[in-house]
């Protein structure tokens, strides 16, 4: 059995290392409430764009942009992955690029190659790791990322699909459910997918100015950059409900550990006691 002052010595780290889940648990239960603002207040916006594009896919255009065309033989698929920058976050992170394995093994059995685009800085540190083209990465955007910071690896994917170098484009991150519920999506940014039947349930048209190219080459790229900038947002939430439920089970193990070490030290001082008690008694018995 351990000596009283060796179990004292391991209360107290394991109370100190208690100290620093509690404060991170605190901080992220802190930071959740605005991430979650920010992903709710850029929803509306995001479906409305959303609906719109479908009803510019039903629309009765002589101009049919090219993120709209299904390609029939896929020789090249994109990922677009999103991660968060720090870890703590439970099995966040490493769920979603187990997923994201399979999908791409998948697509390599049937003789694609893959590119990848990260987002976030775990995900740059685990794919370059891994046997697949990364053609860009962005890190460090903070708990409140900005548009700006993404543009650039959007575009590398916008440029190799209107290139012809990429065949299908998926969006891969946490969407976040709940507090305790996080889930890995996977959405497929490109070719855009149909249209939901409740929002094109009769054809549309539009009088485009000055062009129907010009209006939906911009308006199909904004779409596709709020779609990314929303799996951002949800994914920061996503990080901060799965931190904090991360440190509370930590907090809650490291309380039953002080405990089991408190009982233990309780044992070896009563056993010590005991002990010298006897030797005293047995002292006394040989005198």
């Amino acid at each position: 059995m351990a000596s009283g002052r060796e179990i004292q010595t391991k209360i107290k780290s394991v109370q100190n290392t208690r100290k620093v889940t509690r404060a991170l648990e605190m901080v992220s239960a802190s930071k959740i409430r605005k991430a979650q603002e920010r992903m709710k207040t850029s929803r509306p916006y995001a479906r409305a764009m959303k609906q719109v594009i479908g009803h510019l896919a039903q629309a009765n255009s002589d101009y049919q942009h090219p993120f709209m065309v299904e390609r029939q033989d896929v020789k090249r698929v994109g990922y677009i992955i999103i991660s968060s920058d720090r870890g703590l976050a439970g099995g966040l992170n490493n769920n979603l690029f187990r997923k994201t394995l399979g999908e791409v093994r998948q697509w390599q059995d049937k003789g694609a190659e893959i590119d990848v685009v990260t987002i976030g800085q775990k995900a740059s540190v685990f794919f370059r790791r891994i046997k697949v083209n990364m053609v860009g990465s962005v890190a460090h955007l903070g708990d409140s990322p900005k548009l700006d910071q993404l543009i650039g690896v959007i575009k590398v994917m916008l440029d190799a699909y209107t290139e012809g170098k990429l065949d299908r484009v998926y969006l891969v991150y946490n969407d976040f459910v709940n507090t305790m519920t996080q889930r890995a999506a996977f959405d497929q940014l490109l070719p855009l997918p149909e249209a939901d039947p409740q929002v094109s349930h009769h054809d549309w048209d539009y009088l485009y100015e000055p062009d129907a190219q010009t209006v939906l080459d911009h308006v199909i790229t904004r779409y596709i950059e709020s779609l990314v900038y929303q799996a951002v947002l949800e994914n920061v939430a996503s990080e901060h409900a799965a931190r904090m439920v991360a440190m509370k089970a930590a907090s809650d193990n490291a309380n039953k550990l002080i405990g089991d070490l408190q009982l233990v030290y309780n044992k070896a001082r009563q056993a010590a006691i005991t002990q010298e008690i006897s030797e005293i008694v047995g002292g006394a018995a040989a005198v």
